[in-house]
């Protein structure tokens, strides 16, 4: 950051002078203030001053402007973030937004990707607005002292693969002997939506829960609940995903049902498959009488299902997306929820469960089907070896407790008599 002017006006490359060589908040204060001062060959005096606050990650930026000039002094003060596409260290499997995000009050949060930025420049006045740059779990964002300023805020494309964000303020005028500041406020720190929400309007929402959003944060709101008591994630994601299967549970077992149903229909399908294997439209038709007697909806499995993508898409993305988890420690050798299991175990569990819930549902008619379906564990498997352990953990939990509906259901419906 620095002063736009005619003269007398120090940029980001100019040299300050400080008072001291360090500073250090003292035990008895909230705030610390690091001031540092420049002065023209006219006379006129800017000082930086950077106002820190205890426990926060948002901070004043302010230039106070003293006119000893003999001529009268124009400026805006500027603030710009600066980052490359790439920093060739993120081996995460699954990627979150990267780049740049503008606010305005009729779209509080849109991307700017550094795509965007190499094809047309940003070049707008905005009043109640804000601009960042972002990463995954963490963000720094430009932001007006007060929401009724208008700033101008802009994007680049820089060399060496850099691109910016920044904004200007309103312009400031110094009559000779007056004095006056331009003050912003810059934040740098965690994506904590609950803090980020008081902060300004709209920043809370750098934390990108897709699509689905609106199902996403009740989520995170009872994630957050729970973690009251536990005070550990992992056992709140293995709750939040208790409950979410108690929600689902007349969907799944309706599912579950029809899945149990065509089960018990498997071995006459097979018959009929062997029968008519060089007539389609006659096995077909076969097939369709079976489901007819039966009282069976060979779709009927897949309706329940679908309602509850949505949750499961939100959940992923919740437990993707929220720093809490970062360096969250669950349980034994699990330090880290928001990283991959360094020993696989989460991962190979999952897969074995996958795969008992494959021999719980019917195998599919068609040979090759089948044998594609049989490598699924295993490609799963090795997908999820790269997840964040607190995804593997939920997926985990969802299907031991599927797999228990599952067998409850089946069992009931194969031991009449035994249900009674």
């Amino acid at each position: 950051g620095g002063l736009l002017g005619q003269k007398d006006a120090p940029t980001h490359e100019t040299l300050y002078q400080a008072e001291q060589t360090s500073y250090r908040l003292a035990e008895n204060e909230e705030v610390l203030q690091v001031a540092l001062r420049w002065t023209s060959v006219n006379g006129t005096v800017v000082t930086k001053i950077y106002k820190f606050y205890r426990g926060k990650y948002l901070f004043d930026v302010s230039y106070e402007i003293i006119n000893k000039s003999p001529d009268p002094w124009t400026g805006q003060a500027y603030g710009q973030l600066q980052r490359i596409e790439s920093s060739g260290d993120d081996t995460r499997f699954v990627k979150t937004y990267t780049g740049a995000v503008i606010s305005r009050p009729d779209k509080r949060y849109e991307k700017i990707s550094f795509e965007d930025i190499r094809e047309e420049k940003l070049s707008q006045d905005i009043s109640n607005g804000w601009a960042s740059m972002q990463q995954h779990y963490f963000l720094a964002a430009l932001l007006p002292a007060t929401a009724t300023e208008t700033y101008h805020y802009y994007t680049l494309a820089l060399d060496d693969n850099r691109f910016a964000i920044g904004s200007i303020s309103p312009g400031l005028v110094l009559q000779p002997g007056q004095s006056g500041s331009i003050t912003s406020r810059l934040y740098i720190g965690p994506k904590d939506q609950k803090e980020l929400g008081r902060i300004a309007e709209g920043l809370d929402l750098t934390v990108d829960y897709g699509v689905f959003w609106f199902i996403a944060k009740p989520l995170f709101w009872c994630l957050d609940k729970i973690h009251l008591y536990t005070n550990n994630w992992g056992w709140s994601i293995i709750l939040v995903t208790v409950l979410i299967k108690i929600l689902f549970y007349k969907l799944s077992a309706a599912s579950y049902r029809s899945m149990a149903n065509m089960r018990r229909v498997q071995p006459r399908l097979l018959v009929l498959r062997d029968r008519y294997k060089d007539d389609r439209a006659r096995l077909n038709q076969a097939m369709m009488e079976i489901y007819k007697k039966e009282k069976i909806n060979p779709l009927g499995g897949c309706f329940p299902i679908l309602i509850q993508i949505p949750v499961f898409i939100s959940l992923y993305w919740v437990l993707l997306e929220s720093v809490e988890l970062r360096q969250a420690v669950f349980i034994f050798w699990i330090r880290d929820l928001s990283g991959p299991d360094p020993f696989f175990v989460l991962p190979v569990v999952m897969g074995v469960s996958m795969y008992v819930q494959q021999k719980l549902n019917p195998a599919p008619l068609d040979p090759v089907q089948e044998k594609v379906m049989s490598f699924l564990p295993i490609m799963f498997t090795v997908f999820f070896a790269f997840f964040p352990s607190g995804l593997v953990l939920y997926w985990v939990v969802n299907n031991i407790l599927s797999i228990a509906q599952q067998w409850l259901i089946i069992h009931n419906l194969e031991h009449p008599a035994s249900r009674a």
